[in-house]
């Protein structure tokens, strides 16, 4: 057998390199090798790509949900919507919906809702927050009508008692001992109207501070939320405490359909002792 040429010589040292690196790219991207990685034997460490590949999907770390700022959240909440409707979801749906409620306790614009429907109770419904200036605007009038229950005690028990007092310092009394009858009149006239004052103010009083009390606490609050019907904004004073279990029916001042609202109440960790109340209000068929 002849000897080989230089030239093809050349041409089988050109190639075996070409080749083996064919074969290692095909093992390398062939199916088997993507579900079964396997090790450098020469260096015993995982290839670099492939470390890549076996990674899984990861998400901000914003912290504790209860003390993450809005921005934080946001973000967080962008990452895990759009990962979620891509098929890959980052985080379980508990702590979506904690972040969810955390934002809308923070008033962010990234959770509002439309009017939707609800597979479990079969109807629709909207989202329903707290209405700062209904609840305002019921304090104010409380407010004065405290005002006016207790300026009808205070002021008939003040001019009352100043006409006494002047009747007790006035020196004619204690040297002459007597009175006319129209100085009696006076008083007994101011007697009365304080008796009366006290008959009208003191229940309006008292139930203008009762009201504020409840309005403090959280146990009668403005909601606000659209109709689930045509979409207008509606609202309605509801009780916190009875809401979940008796609903409050209202009508849309629009469409006049049925509305139910629902309350829940969550405590604020920031605020010790101040509650945070939301809900829904739903359509009634």
């Amino acid at each position: 057998m002849p000897p080989p040429s230089s030239s093809s010589s050349f041409t089988a040292a050109v190639a075996a390199p070409a080749l083996y690196a064919r074969r290692q790219a095909r093992r390398f991207f062939s199916s088997d090798s993507r579900l079964r990685p396997r090790a450098d034997r020469r260096r015993g460490r995982w290839p670099l790509a492939l470390a890549f590949t076996v990674q899984g999907p990861c998400c901000l770390y914003v912290g504790p949900v209860e003390t993450a700022s809005k921005e934080m959240l946001e973000a967080l909440y962008q990452q895990a919507r759009d990962s979620y409707y891509s098929g890959n979801p980052l985080i379980v749906d508990d702590m979506f919906d904690k972040v969810e409620l955390k934002l809308r306790l923070y008033g962010s614009k990234s959770v509002v809702k439309y009017p939707r429907c609800s597979l479990r109770q079969h109807s629709t419904y909207s989202d329903a927050e707290e209405d700062p200036s209904q609840a305002f605007a019921l304090a104010s009038v409380w407010m004065l009508l405290l005002a006016f229950g207790t300026s009808a005690i205070l002021v008939p028990t003040i001019y009352s008692l100043s006409l006494a007092l002047s009747d007790i310092f006035n020196l004619r009394y204690f040297f002459y001992g007597g009175r006319s009858p129209f100085e009696l009149f006076v008083m007994v006239n101011g007697f009365l109207i304080m008796g009366l004052g006290c008959l009208i103010g003191y229940p309006i009083a008292s139930a203008s501070v009762r009201a504020l009390q409840g309005l403090w606490r959280k146990e009668l609050v403005a909601l606000k939320g659209s109709c689930p019907n045509c979409g207008e904004e509606v609202f309605a004073f509801v009780k916190s405490k009875t809401s979940y279990r008796h609903p409050h029916r209202a009508e849309c001042h629009v469409c006049e359909c049925t509305l139910e609202f629902r309350t829940k109440v969550e405590e604020i960790f920031s605020t010790p002792g101040r509650r945070w109340v939301y809900g829904r209000v739903y359509l009634v068929q």
